[in-house]
């Protein structure tokens, strides 16, 4: 949206071809977002996101791009399932990740009261001095203490897989049995191993994410090992005139860095375009 609202100023036609699946809409009240001070909620940010692109000129389209191809023109070739096909000569892919979610219910309603958190950059802030698990594998939630206990003293590690026989000395936080299932009631979530309920006022499920790069695979990009889509500092891939922001290439994941990284796709592909010289508009 970012990337649309500079390219309409920039008075290049635009088309955002959006899901609506959007990882940003999980967010209950983002409080680390510029320009905000008392939080907005993931949904209004979105929304105020649309109308400022549209209120510019870009066209919204609601869907779901499958394919990504170069015709012999050299323009770019986007379908989508239903058969709807978009041409243009520049491509900026802002796609991002999809978190794997724990086999909860009630998942969606977890997260929106804050007792699963997806984000401790974003939001540990608010979990200060609470009990907090961290549930993953092992090698993967012990990796997050050091930044999490500079938030609370309250640390659990609740591991999907096998705990070494051997702890790391200087761990201070608990570590129940691994193979337990979370559960969510009265707006706070538990784990529930060896018969025994343990409660935590919010739990960070650190499970991976699935990435959405394969439109730029498709359109002759090499991804990373990680299954990121590779940037130079313009944002320009390997394929010129195709460009990526935001978490599909970023490994922080943040709202204000998507931001940045969308305005300076956006002022590149509007460079690499040819220029349209303004006629004089009648008022």
């Amino acid at each position: 949206m970012t990337a649309a609202t500079y390219l309409g100023r920039l008075h290049r036609r635009c088309v955002v071809v959006d899901a609506g699946d959007s990882r940003a809409r999980w967010i209950p009240e983002s409080n680390n977002c510029p320009g905000f001070p008392q939080g907005i909620a993931g949904t209004t940010l979105l929304a105020r996101l649309r109308a400022q692109a549209e209120s510019f000129g870009a066209v919204l389209e609601h869907g779901m791009v499958e394919s990504l191809e170069r015709d012999p023109e050299g323009m770019f070739v986007a379908q989508a399932g239903d058969g709807r096909v978009w041409r243009a000569p520049a491509v900026i892919l802002a796609t991002g990740l999809k978190d794997r979610l724990p086999d909860l219910a009630d998942v969606e309603e977890a997260i929106g009261c804050g007792a699963l958190r997806l984000c401790p950059v974003c939001d540990a802030y608010e979990a200060s001095d609470q009990a907090i698990g961290i549930h993953g594998p092992w090698d993967t939630i012990i990796d997050h203490v050091p930044f999490l206990r500079g938030y609370s003293p309250r640390l659990a590690l609740l591991p999907t897989d096998a705990v070494p026989a051997s702890l790391p000395p200087e761990l201070d936080v608990e570590v129940l049995p691994a193979g337990g299932r979370l559960v969510y009631a009265d707006g706070r979530c538990g784990y529930v191993v060896d018969g025994h309920c343990h409660r935590f006022d919010t739990i960070y499920p650190f499970l991976g994410c699935d990435s959405s790069a394969h439109l730029a695979r498709q359109a002759g990009v090499v991804l990373s090992d990680t299954g990121e889509i590779p940037v130079d500092a313009r944002q320009r891939t390997s394929v010129p005139g195709l460009y990526a922001a935001g978490d599909v290439v970023s490994g922080l994941n943040q709202i204000s860095v998507a931001v940045g990284q969308a305005a300076i796709a956006a002022l590149g592909a509007h460079n690499r375009l040819p220029p349209r010289p303004r006629e004089l508009q009648e008022k």
